[in-house]
């Protein structure tokens, strides 16, 4: 993983040092007639700074541990977003990337450089993200924490791989290698939502809820690697614009959204998830016991 991590760092390096600065690449979104490109990153600054303020105000009458925890980590998921999606604004996680011979979009010239706008930084949302909406989701459903810090691991393994798709620029081939690699752990946390957290939920009795956030999840996520193929990274199919709104879009309904519907019933629900005094607890609570 610190590989990968490693390797895309350095393309991002390399990007850096023969593109344009991050001032130059401001200008460009907000200053060259690029409003619809700007407005799918302002706005979503805006929607997750008020999520954040929602949060604050549904849960200021929670007491109960397990309902904070799940709260928490619905308030992060906006968190992440509202620092990535301002680094988008500032340029500072925008790049030029020059694409592989045989990509459609080879020769392409962006910001008077040589290569196609990259919007590098959504990979960071989406890995520092949406480790606490399967957070969320598995606690919820009532599973073990075995289980949901896996799925952690593969949604990271999934957004580094992805990353590493869109950055690549030796071979359109292995372009698309990191694209199934990334579609492959994909699939893996799609399988232990729709199977195992759906059954779990179930003998929790938590089902109602969580039948609509794993559908509006599951979908939403569905729509990611379609945008990735049909946008600039993959087919370029779609402009750079529409490819950024799509993925807005998509942050609007897996983010906000469920945020608002989860929040919701851990205040208007709360017994069914409620956790109790132990929860969380390193050691089992001691009571005095009489003579």
């Amino acid at each position: 993983m610190q590989s990968l991590v490693a390797s895309a760092l350095a393309v991002r390096a390399h990007a850096l040092q023969n593109g344009p600065t991050d001032a130059e690449l401001f200008e460009y979104v907000f200053g060259g007639g690029n409003t619809l490109l700007a407005l799918s990153f302002v706005i979503n600054i805006a929607l997750a700074g008020l999520t954040i303020l929602g949060i604050v105000y549904l849960g200021r009458s929670l007491s109960d541990p397990r309902l904070k925890a799940i709260a928490t980590a619905l308030m992060l998921i906006s968190v992440v977003s509202i620092s990535s999606y301002t680094g988008l604004t500032s340029g500072l996680t925008l790049g030029v990337i020059e694409m592989p011979a045989g990509h459609p979009a080879a020769g392409a010239t962006t910001a008077g450089e040589s290569g196609v706008l990259v919007m590098w930084g959504r990979y960071l949302t989406w890995t520092f993200s949406t480790p606490f909406i399967l957070i969320v989701l598995g606690m919820i459903a009532g599973s073990n924490w075995t289980k949901i810090l896996t799925t952690c691991a593969f949604t990271i393994a999934m957004c580094v791989t992805g990353l590493a798709a869109a950055l690549t620029t030796s071979s359109l081939v292995l372009r698309w290698w990191w694209f199934v690699l990334s579609s492959t752990f994909f699939l893996v946390i799609v399988y232990v939502i729709l199977v195992d957290w759906t059954v779990e939920a179930e003998r929790t009795g938590t089902s109602d809820l969580f039948r609509t956030l794993k559908l509006l999840t599951v979908v939403g996520w569905f729509g990611y690697p379609i945008l990735w193929a049909l946008g600039v990274e993959g087919f370029a199919i779609l402009d750079v614009a529409t490819t950024s709104w799509g993925y807005s879009i998509l942050d609007i309904v897996t983010k906000y959204v469920v945020t608002f519907l989860a929040m919701f019933y851990v205040v208007d629900e709360p017994e069914s998830i409620t956790g109790g005094a132990d929860y969380g607890a390193s050691l089992p609570r001691v009571g005095s016991s009489d003579d």
